[in-house]
């Protein structure tokens, strides 16, 4: 939220909820007969989870705090999974108490706590996968060998838990289409294997994976919806289970833009070829994704089209970790410079240093090293629901395409009051 009397010079993050709710549309049109689960951790923005939950979203979370943020929103319990395979016994009593019925588990030793915790709850058992084709692959953090999934169950059998079926994460931002095919393989064995035993289990939780276009074009929803819908008819046939996704990238990756300040750009050598351009934000303020370089957000500046280098990014903090793209350095303007220390008025109003806009979505994880960032949602095109002081004029401009895109294709013009931001200008952008 913006503190009173804070301008638009700071870095921020810009999130629209439009492209949210069309996103979400767009997995109910692909997928209809297919519950979906928003993974809370992707943005847990109180007004992010209003819309959805508004939209007849269902909510996978990963802590006490998320449920209670999903319930705030607007979502009934029975719409809310606690879905961390790692769970403190006493989060999942209070979880318990809240009205949550259904848990993820991964081994015997979690069942054992949900079955003193939640006596009676429905528990499906997370499965491991190779994660090829993600972007950012996930550990073996979570999940279990698909093998060890019958006895997780069962165990949960005799402790008189419901065992409700298997969960899966294909890894984030999966450009595979054929990725959830093998998983699906495995759960219709385990699926089999518990039957054998007299316990039909009823749900596949598809998990994540669905991806967002950064710099590369990614098959759309309905593309990916087919491919999954094969494979639950190949290995499932007409008996195909309850299923459920919980996307999170995929839903509002693309919903925001993040304004970043140029502290500095210097060279490490008098012959270096490569200059060293440091963010006011790094892997600690929100970009934690650029570990190892694994996802490479799309950069505008306002000298694009003009001559480029090559650039290491790093971000401000003092640890030696936060730098974001060193082994394969971007191109950025020759001229980007904090020696450009002011932008011309009907670009942006109190800019006294460079900018750049990134893409992304917000992380809420506490971090002592995270820098603060300020956040404006925009409930619809037109209305920003903050209060925005000491601001006389703000327009998006040509430097700032991906921001205008992140208006739903509309170019704004704004000036503020007292108690705010008031639209003064709406009107569509031609295509580009």
């Amino acid at each position: 939220r913006l503190p009173e009397g804070l301008d638009l010079a700071r870095k921020c993050l810009v999130v629209d909820l439009e492209v949210i709710a069309d996103n979400y549309k767009a997995f109910t049109r692909a997928m209809p007969d297919t519950r979906i689960f928003y993974a809370v951790k992707a943005n847990p923005a109180p007004e992010v989870l209003k819309l959805l939950a508004d939209l007849g979203s269902c909510f996978d979370t990963a802590s006490v705090a998320e449920i209670e943020m999903a319930l705030a929103a607007g979502a009934t319990p029975e719409r809310i999974s606690y879905g961390n395979t790692i769970k403190k016994e006493r989060d999942v009593a209070r979880a318990h108490q809240l009205g949550i019925s259904m848990f993820a588990v991964d081994c015997v030793e979690e069942v054992k706590k949900v079955s003193r915790a939640a006596p009676g709850a429905r528990v499906f058992c997370r499965i491991l996968t190779d994660g090829a084709g993600a972007e950012w692959p996930l550990s073996r953090k979570f999940g279990c060998d698909p093998d060890m999934a019958t006895e997780v169950l069962l165990h949960a059998h005799a402790l008189g838990l419901k065992a409700y079926g298997i969960s899966f994460h294909v890894g984030s931002q999966q450009t595979r289409l054929g990725a959830w095919d093998s998983a699906l393989a495995e759960a219709k064995s385990i699926f089999d294997s518990l039957a054998g035993h007299g316990i039909t289990l009823s749900m596949v939780n598809l998990g994540g994976g669905f991806p967002t276009k950064y710099l590369k074009p990614v098959p759309g929803t309905a593309t990916y919806a087919n491919a999954i819908h094969d494979g639950l008819a190949k290995h499932f046939g007409n008996a195909i289970p309850e299923t459920i996704i919980e996307p999170g990238r995929g839903m509002v990756g693309n919903a925001g833009v993040i304004k970043a300040e140029v502290g500095l750009v210097s060279k490490k050598h008098a012959n270096d070829n490569v200059r060293w351009v440091y963010l006011d934000i790094g892997k600690f303020g929100g970009l934690a994704e650029t570990m190892d370089e694994a996802i490479r957000y799309p950069i505008t500046t306002a000298k694009d089209g003009s001559p480029m280098e090559l650039c290491v990014i790093a971000g401000p903090t003092c640890d030696s970790a936060d730098v974001l793209y060193e082994k394969n350095p971007y191109p950025l303007p020759l001229s980007l410079s904090i020696d450009f220390l002011r932008l011309d008025k009907e670009q942006l109003v109190g800019a006294d240093l460079h900018r750049v806009v990134f893409e992304d979505r917000i992380v809420h994880h506490a971090d002592p090293r995270r820098q603060e960032i300020v956040v404006i949602i925009l409930s619809h095109v037109g209305q920003a629901k903050k209060s925005i002081a000491q601001l006389s004029d703000f327009r998006t401009d040509v430097h700032c395409q991906r921001l205008e895109f992140a208006f739903s294709h509309a170019k704004l013009r704004f000036a503020a009051g007292d108690t705010g931001l008031a639209l003064i200008e709406n009107r569509k952008l031609d295509a580009k």
